[in-house]
């Protein structure tokens, strides 16, 4: 009796140790959540349609909310753009601790960009634009740039620096595309440069596209 039960014991705790991640999370209950959203030719990654799936169930407008893009920095998505990897998935519930819908949920109001240190928030800007690529392309089409600046940056610089510089890219033909450089550049010259005033083309290390929003600024 005393055999028999000693090995049913051992049984239940291997079987545990499969399920959870050293008790952090149901493991299963994680693999299984993956598997809802994972791509049909694909099933070891979650794609655009499975996160626009992912965001359905969370309540959140995938297009708008800037939040699923924070969850899926936070998840470690990184490998490819516009995926996550079940390796990525796993180790960001592992992370998160979380397990189940309900708890994605009950991560929602932690996923405001507010909460962003200086660093962490240019760690996740960084992350925005390799993750909105497109295969191989290592730029972006300038009218994603201009709604994901909006999305991105609206309440983390002022409006009219925002506004303005939105207004000028739009219109520039000689800009099609914005590559990484200028798309970090152009966060790390707000925070920088606050007052366009101080601005020195003579001495500046910027892109030539930041120097070229000041001279369209000076003829306002």
């Amino acid at each position: 009796m005393w055999g028999s039960s000693s090995s049913s014991s051992a049984k239940k705790s291997r079987s545990k140790s499969k399920s959870s991640l050293n008790g952090v999370i149901d493991e299963t209950a994680a693999e299984a959540l993956f598997a809802e959203f994972v791509d049909v030719e694909d099933p070891t990654v979650i794609e655009i349609e499975g996160i626009g799936k992912l965001s359905e169930q969370l309540d959140i407008d995938p297009v708008s909310d800037i939040r699923i893009l924070v969850l899926l920095w936070k998840l470690g998505s990184k490998e490819k753009p516009a995926q996550i990897t079940k390796e990525e998935f796993m180790g960001g519930c592992y992370n998160l601790r979380v397990d189940s819908i309900e708890k994605f949920r009950n991560l929602l109001p932690s996923l405001d960009t507010g909460f962003l240190d200086r660093d962490e928030f240019k760690d996740f800007y960084k992350f925005c634009f390799h993750f909105n690529r497109e295969g191989p392309d290592r730029t972006l089409d300038k009218e994603m740039v201009v709604a994901l600046w909006n999305m991105v940056l609206r309440g983390r610089i002022p409006d009219e620096r925002l506004d303005s510089f939105c207004a000028f890219t739009k219109i520039q033909k000689s800009y099609p595309r914005i590559n990484l450089d200028q798309w970090t550049s152009f966060l790390d010259f707000c925070l920088e440069c606050e007052d366009l005033s101080t601005y020195d083309e003579s001495i500046s290390a910027w892109p030539v596209l930041i120097d070229e929003y000041v001279e369209y600024m000076e003829k306002k």
